[in-house]
């Protein structure tokens, strides 16, 4: 039997491994590619080891385009991220406490209305939206990137949290309301200490999304000194004539480490935040 379990593991792990190994190896190919000439990135006769090895693709790729360097592009999507996650995060917190905490009416109804908005497809959206940001003149801003996520306009998130929320004893909310607390200092003193794992595992889902928004920023975006990272790695590329797939893998490759950073650094929250959303206490 001990045999047979040793067995099992040692063909689990190797699967495992070689699962893993093939969803990495774009990313290695691409990290690799990186440090490799641009005109021997795509030859069949070249390895994956870089020869020889160039850091010139960084420096050409950080230049960026017409005077504008890619640092820019790095700090407007910094901008449009770092915002849009914090207002996404508040306005998405307020609403499921309002409708895992506060009774009213309309309550059922609008709850359905949030989980029907869910099962729309973005497509959908796009024309209204676009007509819409036009009338109000916010084409060619960052306003269209930052704003409607800033007034809980994505369900998942208000799903997330009112999962934790329901999780968590109501006669927290008896006590506090015992030592004087309204509905606003419950929210503020008990729940959102209590919701730090679901709100950061949300902050992580949109930090990640608002990050690799290409759709919103090419719909909205006209100016290149206002392109975000997302966008501005397709400059790279040109079908009309010669394309630097060295220096657009390099900022790629630079445009990984925020999301990677944000993953290591909040990984544990992450966890806590999906393993507890949902059980009650």
């Amino acid at each position: 039997m001990k045999k047979k379990r040793r067995a099992g593991k040692i063909i689990y792990h190797v699967l495992v491994c070689g699962v893993g190994l093939l969803m990495l190896y774009p990313l290695i190919w691409m990290l690799m590619s990186s440090f490799k000439d641009t005109n021997t990135i795509f030859s069949t006769a070249e390895s994956l080891l870089p020869k020889p090895f160039t850091l010139e693709n960084y420096e050409n790729g950080w230049k960026g385009f017409a005077g504008v360097s890619f640092g820019t592009f790095f700090k407007n999507s910094l901008f449009i991220t770092v915002v849009a996650t914090i207002g996404t995060l508040f306005s998405s917190a307020c609403v499921a406490y309002g409708f895992s905490r506060c009774k009213f009416k309309g309550r059922k109804i609008l709850f359905t209305a949030m989980l029907a908005s869910m099962m729309l497809p973005g497509q959908i959206l796009m024309v209204p939206q676009y007509l819409w940001y036009q009338k109000l003149g916010w084409i060619g801003s960052f306003a269209p990137l930052i704003v409607p996520f800033c007034f809980a306009v994505q369900g998942f998130f208000i799903y997330l949290i009112m999962n934790f929320i329901n999780g968590i004893p109501r006669e927290l909310d008896e006590a506090a309301k015992i030592d004087g607390c309204s509905y606003y200092g419950i929210f503020t003193r008990v729940m959102l200490p209590l919701i730090s794992p679901a709100l950061i595992t949300g902050g992580i889902f949109s930090f990640m999304w608002r990050w690799d928004d290409f759709m919103s920023a090419l719909l909205y975006i006209d100016d290149a000194k206002k392109y975000p990272v997302a966008l501005a790695l397709k400059l790279f590329a040109d079908p009309s004539s010669s394309s630097d797939y060295g220096a657009m893998f390099a900022m790629a490759v630079l445009s990984l480490i925020p999301i990677v950073t944000i993953f290591i650094i909040f990984q544990k929250y992450l966890v806590d935040g999906i393993a507890t959303s949902g059980l009650k206490g």
